[in-house]
């Protein structure tokens, strides 16, 4: 493995960021940080007691990211934080934004999938029904995109410049992103010694 290795993985939720992030990390030798894992730490020193991987879908979850909103701080902080492990390197990060932050000085990656897969997915995680989910979905992209554009002035889910990959996982189960992911990075970064 190639030294100071920062690889970024970004997209909407439900779209097999997380996923796939956890298992490159694993494969490469490379430390996984989560964007919402950090997050839930802000969450936590408030008081909030996040569990899980649905969350944020639980009324808790929702009333904290309604709080985020308002509040642009618990963003910024969980961003600095995070640029300062990627700036590490040997990580991979599952996070919205780094991409645009770090530019060039990370591999980076976008995964999407229609909004219909993308509450299938949510709504099989959450124990919810896919409507409901559909609109937790909507809702959130909606939020973090304002978020996201206050702070950065990002389009997020709009501007694809600082992706070496873009990748549509709609018709793709799990083991096929990472497949790919990793076929390509073995490809353009030359990080895999078999």
């Amino acid at each position: 493995m190639a030294r100071r290795t920062t690889i970024c993985i970004s997209g909407f939720a439900a779209t097999g960021k997380s996923t796939v992030a956890r298992k490159l990390a694993r494969r490469l030798g490379l430390r996984y940080v989560s964007g919402g894992d950090a997050l839930k730490a802000v969450a936590v020193e408030m008081g909030y007691r996040p569990g899980g991987r649905s969350w944020w879908e639980t009324s808790e979850g929702l009333r904290f990211l309604a709080m985020r909103r308002r509040d642009l701080s618990f963003d910024r902080r969980v961003d600095e934080k995070l640029v300062e492990i990627a700036l590490e390197g040997d990580v991979v990060v599952d996070s919205w934004v780094l991409p645009w932050i770090l530019r060039d000085r990370s591999y980076n990656i976008w995964v999407s999938a229609s909004d219909e897969e993308r509450a299938r997915r949510m709504a099989r995680r959450a124990g919810i029904p896919v409507s409901r989910a559909l609109r937790i979905l909507r809702r959130r992209d909606s939020e973090s995109k304002s978020i996201y554009e206050r702070l950065y002035g990002i389009r997020l889910g709009e501007d694809f410049t600082p992706f070496h990959l873009i990748l549509d996982t709609t018709q793709l189960n799990p083991r096929q992103v990472y497949q790919a992911i990793l076929n390509t990075l073995s490809q353009s970064l030359h990080v895999l010694t078999d």
